[in-house]
């Protein structure tokens, strides 16, 4: 079987909160793109997980997330059976575009396929949150509101085919951790509910993400980046995520020279 896991983006990021176990509530709207895609492939085998990544440096095999998913659903589920998983990556690591949790997600459909387990939705969704905050998200793969730490999801009806979505990935990377350090929270200043009823125009008056001062702090070349797409006409430019990378929303492709940020 061979899987396209997809990225997303956050349309506004709001931290809300600080929880006694460590992380924090969120507020966002998680919304799917169709490229870059990344490309797995996954078949049964008679025991064992063999899996190997190629175009990304991902470390400790035993930790990765798609590893992880399918030990997960096999604790859960106690089928017995191993896998064999030949992921090629395309979307860009550390951008805050979810590519590690969207291919945990292609692994617990591919598995409940595979394995003919006839778990539905919500049941892969509780098993997905164990594994990461976001993976929840893309087993559905809609465009959805999130609160709690990203898991807890109200499908919203959000429309962007009349637009287009740009990718800047700068050639450095912020950690999620040291993120999370930076960010005081506080209440969302708006709610992101409202979105599909804003024009887009008037959403970089409203949405923000809590994100963007430590890292356009840290890195003022991608402060600069995004002025320079709103000045070549993007209705709409935002960090994703924790960053590093950022998107702009409008009616052609946008980017930067490739040399922007000297690095």
């Amino acid at each position: 079987m061979i899987l396209h896991p997809n990225p997303k983006i956050n349309i506004g990021l709001f931290v809300v909160a600080e929880r006694a176990d460590g992380f924090h509530d969120i507020e966002t709207v998680f919304f799917p793109l169709t490229e870059p895609t990344d490309t797995l492939e996954i078949e049964p085998i008679e025991n064992g997980i063999d899996f190997a990544v190629t175009n990304a440096d991902i470390g400790c095999a035993d930790s990765n997330l798609c590893v992880r998913a399918f030990r997960a659903l096999q604790e859960a589920c106690g089928f017995t059976g191993g896998v064999r998983m030949r992921l090629t990556k395309h979307i860009p690591v550390g951008a805050g575009l979810g590519g590690g949790s969207s291919d945990a997600a292609a692994v617990l459909n591919a598995t409940n396929s595979i394995y003919g387990l006839n778990l539905n939705n919500e049941e892969l969704k509780k098993i997905a949150a164990v594994i990461g905050s976001d993976v929840p998200f893309f087993i559905d793969n809609r465009a959805a509101f999130a609160t709690g730490k990203g898991e807890k999801l109200i499908p919203i009806d959000l429309d962007l085919s009349g637009k287009r979505v740009s990718l800047i990935k700068p050639p450095f990377s912020m950690s999620t951790a040291e993120a999370y350090k930076a960010i005081e929270s506080k209440p969302a200043p708006f709610d992101l509910r409202k979105l599909p009823q804003l024009p887009i125009s008037e959403w970089k008056h409203l949405i923000t993400n809590d994100f963007e001062k430590p890292l356009f702090e840290k890195f003022p070349l991608l402060a600069a980046a995004k002025e320079q797409l709103y000045a070549a006409g993007a209705d709409f430019v935002l960090l994703s995520g924790s960053g590093s990378s950022v998107y702009a929303i409008g009616d052609n492709y946008y980017g930067i020279p490739s040399d922007f940020f000297g690095c």
